[in-house]
């Protein structure tokens, strides 16, 4: 197919609405912070590192998808190796300038980008319209489900407009024709060297270390003035944590030492009353309120659905904790700058939320996490004698 010199194409409706969402609440309840200000990224390694390698298995049918696309459009079929698989959000105060994806000599390796938006402008953000420096199409309007792909060279010189307000969700896939630079082999040479094999084995996420998660207000300056982008989530969503270990004694001045608190069991509350159930970590409590906001619609829920003892009012003391736990992590300075308070899920803290349908989703998320761990352990061992991941059809498996 001729370009005119600028190899590239836009593809709408590429990805479905469902996959989309799925790819967001499993970016919302694992990302760190990234590679440049105000962006964070959820890396396949990364999932692997923090004992969510089975949330690896949504991506694999939308990765080979994208290779055979990438491949036909540029007509390099069976050429091409993933090079990198992430989930990158862009929020309110990112940008960047005129650039192409190989213009670093570590990356000249890169020979083609596949971005698939998996929100909308206008309706999830603002600002972030992408811009291509020469060429048509010139500028392209984020919507949901669609792909944008590309040659990752001087033709295809692009920017990104900074975000006004949101957060500007993609899932990016970076392709070479240099074998050694195949994500699969580094992948797979990662779940090797861990414990996953084992059907008994728990799927309860691993935080990374706490500078991971790390949200610096002064990038360049004091890194102590910011706040665990974790923590910051759940408060935009209505909800506090409380810790059972009863009172801290955490010193603003070693936020970052001292947010262990948040690695260690805790529990969720909102307004004036404490979820009973105790979560094993700040990053489990997130996966299932991430959830929740995911499948609310779709919950089904039964008389008998809850205890009676499992949502208790905040005593005095509780709440003590509640507010203290909030003034050391997200203090009102901070909160008042956070790039999330003018985002979508930053307005959602008055959004209808019911406690029955929240002890709904703890129990379908593990349902959930159990399906994709039994693919996951299906999957393995074909993973490991090719060095690729790759769909596993059920009559290979038989024979």
């Amino acid at each position: 197919m001729a370009f005119n010199e600028h190899p590239r194409r836009i593809i709408r409706n590429f990805i479905p609405v469902q996959v989309c969402k799925e790819l967001e609440f499993i970016h919302k309840s694992n990302c760190t912070v990234g590679y440049r200000p105000n962006v964070f990224s959820t890396t396949l390694s990364h999932l692997i590192a923090t004992n969510c390698a089975h949330l690896i298995m949504p991506f694999i049918p939308i990765r080979e998808k994208l290779k055979e696309k990438v491949e036909e459009v540029f007509d390099c079929e069976y050429e091409l190796f993933v090079e990198f698989t992430g989930l990158i959000s862009w929020n309110k105060g990112a940008s960047i300038g005129w650039h192409s994806d190989d213009n670093r000599p570590y990356l000249k390796q890169r020979d083609f980008t596949a971005v698939c938006y998996l929100n909308s402008y206008g309706q999830d953000f603002t600002g972030g319209m992408f811009h291509f420096q020469d060429g048509e199409p010139a500028n392209y309007l984020p919507m949901a489900g669609d792909l944008v792909v590309y040659s990752a060279d001087n033709h295809n010189i692009h920017c990104v407009d900074e975000i006004t307000d949101g957060e500007r969700l993609t899932l990016t896939l970076w392709f070479s024709r240099n074998s050694s630079f195949d994500e699969d082999a580094k992948l797979v040479s990662l779940l090797a060297q861990s414990n996953l094999d084992n059907e008994s084995a728990s799927c309860i996420p691993l935080p990374a270390p706490s500078n991971m998660y790390w949200f610096s207000l002064d990038q360049d300056f004091d890194n102590q003035r910011g706040y665990d982008i974790c923590l910051a989530r759940l408060f935009f969503l209505g909800f506090d944590i409380y810790t059972t270990q009863g009172r801290t004694c955490i010193s603003e001045k070693h936020l970052i030492e001292s947010s262990d608190v948040l690695i260690k069991p805790l529990k969720l509350a909102r307004e004036d009353k404490l979820y009973g159930r105790e979560f094993a970590n700040l990053l489990h409590a997130l996966q299932v309120v991430q959830f929740y906001v995911w499948k609310r619609p779709i919950l089904q829920i039964s008389e008998d659905t809850m205890d009676s003892g499992t949502i208790t009012l905040l005593s005095e003391e509780q709440k003590e904790v509640v507010r203290e736990l909030r003034s050391v992590f997200l203090t009102a300075n901070q909160l008042d700058n956070t790039i999330f308070c003018d985002s979508s899920p930053g307005k959602s803290r008055e959004f209808h939320f019911d406690w029955a349908c929240f002890s709904v989703a703890e129990t379908s998320l593990e349902e959930y996490t159990l399906e994709l761990h039994k693919q996951f352990l299906m999957h393995l061992p074909f993973w490991k004698d090719y060095r690729s991941l790759f769909s596993v059809c059920s009559s290979v498996i038989e024979e």
